[in-house]
């Protein structure tokens, strides 16, 4: 590029236009060339037959698919920007277009049933006659392809926007539709910030009524991302009811605190456990301690949630137990609990 513009001379001095220092605020961009020519205004028509020379010997290059040359004044200031504005970085959270609720699922640590929660009252909401989405911010573990009976990786039509895939009324996206089963996500957390803003600002989610985010356990990157970029309305935190899971659901509850996101509630699963065969009631993980938490605080307890093979079989067959058997008792805690949720305006 600079070689070609070297050949050029200014009709002046005869030296070089690089040389002469005519060239300034050069820019190439893909095939975009733009520069400024800095003249003596007396001289335009002097200089008007080389800009042109120039801006043809360019143009002759095999890459070059637009060039633009602009002639101007000498000035002492800085010469004009030619890039191209770029739309300013948000200062805060910002709604996601076409969504009117987001609603976090968080929990304080793994293995309580945050994602078969998420996944049933996703779906309970949609047999509520709700617009749903569920975007799946598990990046380390993304479980609700498997939950939803979701699979294929979703298509974008334009190289710049995601189609969400849809199943039980649910639209859905997951970083897990975008790997390989069985793939470790070896990501930093500039990597699982940079996927999560994707997710909400790239995937073409329509016209939702709420937005549910089923976010990874703990009080880290993924979290304070959602909170800092998107207009998140309310949270819900999932707890087993024994004491090493409360410890780590309090930490859910303070972290939300901090971010500024309400607290809609507390659900406690794996509540009770109620033997198949002689009906007997048993509290395998404690019973009451959520309750007790809940009210401590002072949000709802939405559901308590049994410990029961019908959940965890529906919930790995490809179909949440709301949709299995919505009429059954299993499925009669996550109903209510959206039901609560719509009636207080949080879904």
């Amino acid at each position: 590029m600079l070689a070609v513009l070297k050949s050029v001379s200014d009709p002046v001095t005869g030296d070089d236009i690089v040389a002469a220092g005519l060239v300034r605020a050069l820019t190439v961009e893909g095939g975009r060339v733009r520069f400024v020519m800095e003249i003596d205004p007396k001289l335009a028509q002097t200089y008007e037959p080389m800009r042109a020379d120039a801006e043809a010997r360019l143009k002759a290059l095999p890459d070059a698919e637009h060039v633009s040359i602009l002639m101007t004044a000498h000035t002492e200031k800085a010469p004009p920007d030619l890039k191209p504005s770029r739309r300013p970085e948000p200062q805060g959270p910002e709604k996601i277009p076409g969504v009117d609720r987001i609603l976090a699922i968080a929990s304080g640590k793994g293995g309580v049933g945050k994602s078969t929660v998420s996944a049933n009252l996703a779906c309970a909401l949609a047999q509520a006659g709700r617009r749903v989405g569920l975007l799946d911010a598990d990046v380390y573990g993304p479980s609700q392809p498997r939950m939803l009976g979701v699979s294929g990786r979703p298509s974008s039509p334009d190289g710049k926007t995601i189609l969400p895939m849809r199943n039980h009324g649910v639209t859905m996206m997951s970083i897990g539709l975008m790997t390989t089963e069985g793939q470790a996500v070896v990501w930093r957390g500039p990597m699982l910030m940079g996927a999560l803003q994707q997710m909400l600002t790239q995937v073409q989610w329509g016209a939702l009524d709420v937005l549910i985010v089923d976010l990874p356990p703990g009080t880290g990157d993924v979290q304070m991302t959602l909170a800092q970029k998107a207009a998140v309305d309310g949270a819900i935190v999932v707890s087993t009811p024994q004491d090493v899971a409360l410890i780590d659901a309090r930490k859910g509850v303070d972290m939300f605190n901090q971010l500024r996101v309400p607290i809609h509630g507390l659900i406690e699963n794996m509540s009770t456990h109620i033997c198949s065969k002689c009906g007997h009631i048993e509290h395998t993980f404690g019973h009451g301690g959520v309750a007790a938490e809940a009210e401590k605080i002072g949000v709802p307890l939405l559901a308590e949630i049994p410990l029961h093979i019908d959940i965890r079989v529906a919930s790995d067959g490809g179909a949440p137990i709301v949709v299995i058997s919505p009429d059954g008792p299993q499925a009669a805690a996550f109903q209510q609990a959206a039901r609560d949720l719509v009636e207080m305006g949080a879904a």
